[in-house]
């Protein structure tokens, strides 16, 4: 069901806002409409909450308008419900002039020389902070490292002439500000959004109870923590977590390699202990905005504090050099079959970050293209979710994929995303060699494979 107009009187106090939300009259602003602030503006219009969405790509404002998606898992009909209860998209900021709460969504990447890059976020706060007004929340969601929120967010709202609220009072005389981690996991079908529970810190009581009503409209679960920087380290805990066990796995495969040792068969065996034990997977490197790019942004900050993170760098660098291991293996595989490396043509399987996503955030794949081509190989790719691949924040490679129909042309075929798509008997079965990084070859009993 729609709601009410535009203009409605904020609400004076704590009690008044949550009210306001549990009568689903709170309007919600979402700003960055991509993999994570797409599919929660529409848990919050499922939700029976008004929003507006905001994007500087026009193409995705005028495509969101005419009812239509441009990510996968996401249909045009769920955008077109979300529209029959209020949703707008628009590039026009003073809107936020009309709502309750700005959600901020947008990318936070790393430079070439591995400093956080907050270009999109400070630049989305100075588009909003001259339209907020008192009784309003601000949530920040892109990962980030501890005091981001306070540092930027709250000191751009108040340069803007707003009070950010500190105090213990209930009057809404100034702007909540807050973080709440995006725990967004592309391609799970298993877990549905609305069970992951949702961590938030305000600035002040008040900007934790609003958060909290808010998400608490589409979470199962919300966990409010004492401060904006504890959320902002929460969700560094669990993205660096992964990225040091991964890299550890990563490093024992290259080991077991020279062992003679089969890396899975290990951790499925390791699996089996009840306690003490969580399997983590190998691969050609690491993709997605968080993982690959949370264990720099704490480490740049720790500097600030003169702390070292030694062993969480080093699981970066682990993981980052995975892509130049995997091109290495192919050259050796390739020179045992008499066959030279420059000039060599290779088909890489799979260019999104992971298996059966249309992500290509920080892909490994793309990295292995381009130290491919620069040692001379005769590159193509194939990959069901990007009929092309042009140019991104590091890279520009203007590919278009390859046909699968004719695999006995090249002189390897690469499997760098385990795509479920693909019939990987029939890619053993029809390639000169196979160099699988993924280990989708797995069962499979064939010389031409190469497992790295």
């Amino acid at each position: 069901m729609v709601q009410g107009t535009l203009s409605q009187v904020s609400p004076a106090t704590i009690q008044e806002w949550r009210e306001r939300v549990a009568r689903r009259e709170a309007r919600v602003g979402i700003v960055g409409l991509g993999y994570v602030g797409l599919p929660l503006t529409l848990l919050f219009a499922d939700a029976g909450l008004r929003v507006t969405g905001f994007d500087i790509d026009r193409s995705k404002v005028e495509k969101l308008n005419r009812g239509e998606s441009y990510l996968w898992r996401i249909e045009n009909e769920h955008i077109a419900t979300a529209q029959r209860k209020g949703f707008v998209a628009t590039d026009d900021f003073s809107a936020v002039r009309e709502l309750d709460a700005v959600l901020i969504c947008v990318p936070t990447p790393l430079t070439d020389h591995h400093v956080p890059d907050l270009s999109f976020v400070e630049s989305t706060i100075r588009a909003i902070a001259p339209h907020l007004r008192a009784g309003q929340l601000v949530v920040l969601e892109s990962t980030t490292y501890p005091g981001t929120t306070e540092e930027i967010i709250a000191t751009e709202v108040a340069k803007h002439g707003h009070r950010v609220l500190r105090d213990e009072g209930d009057a809404l005389d100034g702007v909540m500000v807050a973080f709440s981690p995006e725990r967004e996991d592309p391609g799970n079908m298993e877990t549905a959004r609305r069970d992951v529970p949702k961590v938030l810190g305000g600035c002040d009581r008040r900007a934790t109870d609003a958060a909290e009503a808010l998400y608490g409209s589409i979470f199962k679960r919300t966990v409010p923590v004492s401060s904006p920087a504890t959320a902002e380290m929460t969700k560094l805990l669990e993205n660096i977590y992964r990225a040091v066990n991964i890299a550890m796995v990563n490093e024992m495969k290259q080991l077991c390699l020279r062992m003679g040792i089969d890396i899975w068969e290990v951790i499925d065996a390791a699996a089996t202990k009840p306690f003490g034990f969580q399997a983590f997977y190998p691969g050609p490197g690491i993709g997605g905005h968080c993982i690959p790019v949370d264990p720099f942004y704490l480490t740049w900050k720790a500097k600030e504090f003169g702390f070292p993170t030694r062993f969480i760098q080093l699981a970066g660098e682990v993981n980052e050099e995975m892509p130049r291991f995997v091109v290495l293996e192919v050259g050796k595989a390739l020179n045992e079959r008499a066959v030279a490396l420059k000039g060599a043509k290779v088909l890489v399987l799979g260019v999104a970050y992971k298996r059966d996503v249309d992500d290509l955030r920080e892909s490994p794949a793309l990295t292995i293209i381009e130290l491919l081509q620069g040692l001379g190989v005769d590159v193509s790719y194939n990959d069901p979710f990007f009929p092309e691949v042009g140019r991104g924040r590091k890279y520009d490679l203007q590919m278009k994929s390859a046909p699968l129909d004719d695999l006995g042309q090249y002189d390897c075929v690469l499997i760098a995303t385990d795509h479920s798509a693909y019939d990987y008997e029939r890619v053993v079965a029809e390639s000169k060699l196979v160099v699988d990084a993924r280990n989708a070859t797995r069962g499979i009993m064939s010389d031409k494979i190469v497992r790295c």
